[in-house]
C-alpha cells in the first residue's frame, strides 16, 4: 500500500480531531470538577470565617473554652474532608473496577 499526499493529510485530519475531541473532552470535565471544588470552598470558607469571627471574640476570661471549641470545630472540618477524598477514591475504585 502506497502513502499518497492524500493518505497522509486524511492521517492527519483524523489526528488532528482527536486531538480536538480529547481537549474538549478534558475541558468539560476541568470545568465540572471546578464547579464542585468552587461550591465545596464556599462552604469550607464561610466555616472557616465563622471560626475566625469566634476566635475574635475570645478574652481572657473565655479563651480556654473557645480555644477547645474551635479545635473540635476544625478536627471537624478536617474529618469531613478526609471522608469526602475516601469516598471519591472508593468511587473511583468502582468506575476503574
Amino acid at each position: 500500500m502506497k502513502m499518497t499526499a492524500k493518505k497522509w493529510k486524511i492521517i492527519l485530519l483524523l489526528v488532528i480531531i482527536g486531538f480536538v475531541v480529547g481537549i474538549y473532552l478534558q475541558d468539560r470535565e476541568h470545568q465540572k470538577s471546578t464547579t464542585h471544588a468552587w461550591t465545596a470552598n464556599r462552604y469550607n470558607l464561610a466555616r472557616f470565617n465563622k471560626i475566625t469571627e469566634y476566635n475574635d471574640q475570645m478574652d481572657a476570661s473565655n479563651w480556654r473554652q473557645m480555644k477547645d471549641s474551635i479545635r473540635r470545630q476544625l478536627d471537624t472540618v478536617m474529618i469531613l474532608r478526609f471522608r469526602k477524598e475516601v469516598d471519591s477514591l472508593n468511587a473511583r475504585a468502582k468506575v476503574d473496577n
